[in-house]
């Protein structure tokens, strides 16, 4: 099966969760969830939920309304030297099948 998108796990939360006569808290508790859904399921998303909920006659922003996960502090130094990795050019493409591999290690994971 492919893997399931963040927006794909979003809007099945808010499926789950939606009921007609929503109260205000309820339906910011149901934007959270799917939000957060998404966080969880694409380590690149960040780790702040922000909401802005639209009234009539304001607007007022949640900013974070909760924070899914905090940051760790680095654990080294990842910079690395000039001419670490080279670039062959911004837009050329080299196929997989032109690799070599120079170095295998296999690793458990725990």
């Amino acid at each position: 099966t492919p893997p399931r998108t963040k927006a794909v796990v979003s809007t099945q939360s808010t499926g789950d969760g939606f009921k007609m006569g929503m109260n205000e808290e309820e339906a910011k508790n149901l934007v959270f969830h799917a939000i957060r859904a998404g966080i969880v399921n694409d380590l690149g998303s960040g780790s702040n939920v922000d909401i802005t909920v639209i009234r009539k006659g304001n607007v007022e922003v949640f900013r974070p309304y909760q924070v899914v996960c905090k940051k760790s502090e680095r654990a080294g130094d990842y910079t690395f030297p000039v001419g670490t990795t080279v670039v062959t050019s911004s837009t050329e493409m080299v196929p997989f099948s032109a690799l070599t591999v120079t170095d295998e290690e296999v690793m458990e994971i725990s």
